[in-house]
């Protein structure tokens, strides 16, 4: 029979264990560093990842986003010419001397349809860059020509051939412009 107390276990049970760690080799500590080595590798590979998935996220829904925003760029892009052509026909019926009475009204039906169709575009977002007067600025201007003049001052648009137009914030079209430059003395 066994008269020994829970507290007479305990002293041993622990004496036990105590021995249990002496007895880890070199080797046991060595396999339990680079155990651990390995976990914190694991670890922080985890938050890399979980990072870039995120970062992932958040590109994809700004790309999404932006394609949502631009998505009629193209269609625009193609209607632009047609807007020229209109702005053109009606210079074009304005300055036609015969047939005052025929040549009003065609001129008068051809500036609604403009209007018609600018309003429609201006609803999507497509903005006119006037840039007559303004400096230039070869973000939003393209110079075909540079003429001497003392009307303007150096680099400023002194004649704009073509409007050009930007998406909400993006250039769709940069105006085609004549840039002014002082006169050689």
């Amino acid at each position: 029979m066994d008269y020994t107390t829970s507290d007479d276990k305990t002293t041993a049970d622990s004496g036990d264990e105590a021995g249990d760690n002496a007895a880890l080799t070199s080797e046991q500590i060595d396999d339990l560093k680079a155990q651990a080595a390995k976990a914190d590798e694991n670890w922080n590979r985890f938050l890399r990842v979980t990072a870039d998935l995120e970062n992932f996220r958040k590109r994809a829904a700004r790309e999404r986003e932006e394609a949502v925003r631009y998505a009629n760029e193209s269609l625009i892009k193609k209607l632009i010419p047609v807007l020229d052509n209109f702005e053109m026909a009606i210079a074009a019926a304005s300055q036609a001397p015969a047939q005052a009475e025929t040549n009003q009204s065609l001129q008068t039906g051809v500036a609604m349809i403009q209007h018609q169709l600018k309003n429609a575009l201006l609803e999507t977002g497509l903005e006119e860059l006037d840039a007559a007067g303004k400096t230039f600025d070869p973000n939003w201007h393209e110079a075909v020509d540079q003429r001497e003049t003392t009307e303007f001052a150096e680099g400023q648009v002194m004649q704009q051939l073509r409007k050009g137009y930007k998406l909400r914030d993006r250039l769709i079209r940069p105006a085609t412009v004549v840039v002014a430059r002082k006169p050689a003395t």
